[in-house]
């Protein structure tokens, strides 16, 4: 199932990507460190969304409370939980 999130707090706005067979896949951030972010799409592709969650959740960025990487596990968790 395809979900779009629009993210918080961050140079990226918003983060689309699916979800099949709780596995994630094309991870595509909009706005944002065009490398680095292209990196944790190609880095995640096909991984279970837990591992991502666990990975990310809670990475900060700039001094601020949340970062690019942390944006998606957030949005995974809200995918996954409704």
């Amino acid at each position: 199932m395809h979900y779009t999130y629009k993210t918080s707090g961050t140079c990226s706005t918003m983060i689309d990507f699916d979800i099949e067979d709780g596995r994630l896949h094309n991870i595509v951030y909009t706005n944002g460190c065009n490398g680095n972010l292209k990196a944790i799409g190609s880095l995640l592709e096909g991984m279970p969304v837990e591992f991502a969650i666990e990975r990310l959740e809670g990475i900060s960025c700039g001094g601020g409370p949340t970062s690019c990487g942390d944006q998606l596990a957030r949005a995974i968790k809200q995918a996954v939980n409704g």
